[in-house]
């Protein structure tokens, strides 16, 4: 049964819901209502089930009014959602009717309601005024009647209706003439004559009462004055008033308060004040009058430096019938404040002022006032901060700015100046003024480099037109006076270590005018300049022009850019056959790259015996001039060597008849730069018997130190032919004692001549550890061997570098009987470096101090000292 009554329920409701279509709900609401009263079952005046409403987004649509109410959506009530205040929604409308719409989707339909605000008693009746003055005159007539104004009331309806009672009077009671259609109108009437010498005032209470439940009521004061006579005029206690105020007084300050009198009653005495006129005219506005109680308050501003007197004319007028007046004088004396800070202006100004015035010169002249007086207006000037400026007082008011120190612009180009005028009073005012004095430049400063001494590294062979070196000289002054070309001092240039002296440096560099580039203007060779110090001037162009100069030193730095030179023979030995000793002839055939030399040794001769030495130089210095020697043909190990740094030729071992004839070395000299040089010389040995090798050794050296060699390999071969021949000769010991007694007798000849001329430090010999020493710029280095020491210093050495080492001294006779191998003779040079080789011809061979040469005979022990 309950699932057939199911469906048949819900017919009957929709069909009441579309009932409602067709017509409008109304509901009704007090005001004030609480928020959240419900005011309608909206949903089930529509049929819709719990949770319907909701679902199908049943919503309130108010049309033009603010409704102040909403649909639930849980519960699809009405409900009130704000304040509701009738006055305030429909004012005195009545009925206050709210049309709404209601909304309820799928599908779409909307139905009205109308929604009446109620009234309720909120409202208590209100006056126009808390309070009502009336004036009646003393001889007013009884049953005399003075309209009020009535109470009004927000409410309607009977919450609306007023009454009215005064509160209890013997002269006054109330009228209320009522009309039908009109509002009612409501009079004072006077019962009973008044006495104003009895009672000047009646002080009544008038009640308007609505008929509201509870009711609410409101409350006017009624003052009556009653009216006196009028037969006495205002009169003020003296005709001029004297006031003073001070300028700063703030608006609304009290002026002063006028005080006149009546010997009537009631509006006989009753008074208004009003202003007549003012002096100075224009100044009206500055002041306001209290009509009643007669007080003048300030309602502008005072200026002593303006007006300092202000006089106003007053009248106060009763209101009597007919009205009476009477007349003052206020007289107000303002009273001077420091309030006006001293004013600087200038009045002439001469800048820029050139860094060079003289003190006491004039840059501006100011005029300085103060509108205050007495000591308000008495100023005191001063120049801040702290700078080169002054201030001189002229006449009063009047003062100059002038320069007190001496300007320099490049310290301080501008100056901003501000001078401080300061009043005398309390506190005290400062006005000040700023003046910008820019300082003009005057060529007072040299152009001045960053350094003295500019230290260049250049490497030589550089190419014509490189950049050197950058000079930049400073010149703090501007403009023209600032601007600086530089150029090459021809007054103090030079090359040091140039061949020939000092040469002009103008020939080897140039200086850009601009900007102080030093060009090379050729190559730089080290051999021929290895320091360049020349001066570079700078110039400004100022009128006069100021100049600075600068030392620019260009070290050269060396290349490895010559190979090494050898050098000629400086003599030949000659030495005994029968000694075992050998000796060389060589000569130099092709200048630097390589030389054809000569020597001569003897079968037999023993391990470490010197036969000849090879000398050459470099021109370069340092590594690039360290030479080293080696033995580059044969390969291998062959029966001689070269020291790898002295260049002394000796047996590697004991030579032998299988060694052959003759033997050929190609020794390269090569130095230590990157990439390194050489050069390359080829000695050619001839062996044979002990003999012939002193044989060919003793003609070799009766030629001198100028013996010249022949080259090539027949030359070789006519030497060998020489020495067989005299080998041959059965008289080969007679010649040789003849030669050695005639070469005797010319070396003792050259020994006195030397010993006579030639300087002491020349030679020096004596027994002792020989030592090598060679020093240069790459460093030393050194060996010893157990010979005599020696020192030969050559004329014309150009370099450094020193090696010193010790010949081959023979023993005495007691001590060469006991050797059985004699020591051959040793070479002694002094290897130097030589003029650069662009300055100098080919390589000289150096001048001997000493030559000593002596032919050993059979059996006595001879020496043979040779220095060259």
């Amino acid at each position: 049964m309950g699932a057939c009554w199911g469906p048949a329920v819900r017919v009957l409701v929709l069909q009441a819901a579309w009932a409602l279509v067709g017509r409008q709900v109304r509901y009704s609401v007090p005001e004030e209502a609480k928020v959240g009263t419900v005011v309608g079952r909206v949903a089930q005046e529509l049929g819709l089930e719990a949770g319907e409403a909701e679902a199908r987004r049943l919503r309130l649509v108010a049309q033009g009014r603010r409704a102040s109410v909403e649909v639930s959506g849980a519960s699809g009530a009405l409900v009130v959602s704000g304040r509701l205040d009738r006055e305030e929604l429909c004012g005195k409308s009545a009925p206050c009717a709210l049309r709404l719409e209601v909304l309820l989707e799928r599908p779409l339909r909307v139905f009205h309601v109308e929604l009446e605000v109620t009234d309720i008693n909120d409202n208590a009746p209100l006056f126009p005024a808390a309070r009502k003055n009336l004036s009646i005159a003393e001889l007013s007539l009884p049953g005399s009647r003075f309209p009020l104004e009535g109470a009004s009331d927000a409410d309607i309806g009977t919450n609306a209706q007023l009454s009215y009672t005064l509160s209890p009077s013997e002269h006054f009671s109330l009228d209320i003439q009522r009309s039908e259609g009109y509002s009612e109108s409501l009079f004072l009437l006077l019962a009973k004559p008044l006495d104003r010498e009895t009672e000047p005032v009646h002080r009544l209470l008038l009640t308007a009462s609505d008929g509201g439940r509870p009711s609410l009521s409101g409350t006017m004061e009624l003052v009556v004055s009653v009216l006196d006579a009028n037969d006495n005029a205002p009169q003020f206690n003296q005709s001029v008033y004297k006031v003073q105020l001070p300028e700063n007084a703030e608006r609304g300050a009290l002026v002063i308060r006028l005080n006149a009198t009546d010997l009537d009653e009631g509006l006989n005495n009753e008074f208004t004040y009003s202003i007549v006129s003012s002096l100075p005219v224009g100044n009206r506005d500055l002041f306001t009058l209290d009509p009643k109680t007669g007080e003048i308050r300030l309602t502008g501003t005072l200026d002593f430096e303006e007006v300092s007197i202000q006089e106003i004319q007053i009248k106060v007028t009763d209101k009597g019938t007919p009205p009476m007046s009477g007349h003052c004088k206020v007289v107000l004396e303002v009273l001077d404040e420091n309030d006006n800070a001293p004013e600087v202006r200038v009045t002439s100004l001469s800048v820029p002022v050139p860094e060079d015035a003289s003190v006491g010169t004039v840059v501006a002249v100011l005029s300085v006032w103060d509108r205050d007086s007495g000591s308000n207006g008495r100023v005191r000037c001063s120049v801040w901060p702290a700078s080169p400026f002054g201030l001189v007082s002229s006449v009063s008011g009047s003062y100059s700015l002038v320069v007190r120190e001496a300007l320099d612009r490049e310290r301080v180009s501008e100056y901003e100046v501000e001078v401080r005028a300061e009043d005398g009073g309390a506190p005290a005012l400062v006005g000040s003024r700023r003046v910008r004095v820019p300082v003009s430049d005057v060529n007072d400063n040299a152009p001045a480099f960053a350094q003295a001494v500019y230290t260049v590294l250049a490497q030589e062979n550089n190419a014509a037109g490189a950049e050197l070196a950058r000079v930049q000289a400073k010149d703090p002054d501007e403009a023209g006076n600032g601007r600086v070309r530089y150029s090459l001092w021809e007054g103090g240039v030079g090359a040091a270590g140039a061949v020939g002296g000092v040469v002009s440096a103008s020939s080897y560099v140039s200086v850009e005018a601009e900007s102080g580039r030093v060009w090379a203007l050729r190559p730089l060779d080290y051999e021929e300049v290895q320091v360049l110090e020349f001066e570079v001037r700078a110039v400004d162009a100022g009128e006069p022009s100021l100049c600075g100069n600068a030392t620019v030193q260009v070290w050269v730095l060396d290349e490895n850019d010559n190979a090494p030179s050898l050098l000629p023979a400086a003599g030949v030995g000659a030495g005994a056959g029968a000694s075992g000793r050998s000796s060389s002839v060589w000569e130099s055939v092709s200048g630097e790259s390589s030389g054809s030399l000569w020597a001569w040794a003897a079968w037999g001769t023993p391990a470490g015996q010197v036969v000849a030495k090879i000398r050459a130089v470099d021109a370069d210095s340092g590594y690039n001039a360290w030479l080293r020697y080696e033995v580059w043909e044969p390969r291998g190990k062959g029966p001689f060597r070269v020291g790898l740094y002295s260049g002394e030729v000796s047996t590697a071992r004991a030579l032998e008849e299988a060694d052959g004839p003759r033997q050929r070395l190609v020794i390269v000299v090569r130095d230590h730069g990157e990439p390194a040089r050489s050069a390359t010389a080829t000695l050619s040995v001839s062996l044979g018997e002990g003999g012939e090798a002193a044989s060919a050794s003793s003609g070799a050296g009766s030629s001198g130190p100028g013996l010249r060699a022949s080259s090539g390999a027949e030359g070789g071969s006519s030497s060998l032919s020489s020495l067989s021949s005299l080998s041959s000769s059965t008289n080969a010991w007679l010649v040789a004692a003849i030669c050695a007694v005639s070469g005797l007798l010319v070396v003792a000849v050259v020994l006195c001549g030397a010993w006579r001329w030639a300087p002491r430090a020349g030679a020096l010999s004596g027994r002792g550890p020989a030592t090598l020493v060679c020093a240069s710029q790459v460093g030393s280095w050194s060996y010893s061997q157990r010979q005599s020491r020696s020192l030969c210093v050559a004329e014309g050495a150009g370099k450094s570098d020193l090696m010193v080492f010790s010949p081959n001294c023979p023993p005495p006779p007691a001590a060469a009987a006991k050797e059985t191998q004699p020591e051959p003779p040793a070479l002694l040079d002094t290897v130097s470096a030589a003029p650069s080789l662009a300055s100098r011809p080919a390589p000289r061979r150096p001048r001997p101090l000493l030559s000593l040469v002596s032919v050993v005979s059979p059996g006595v022990g001879r020496r043979l000292w040779e220095a060259g």
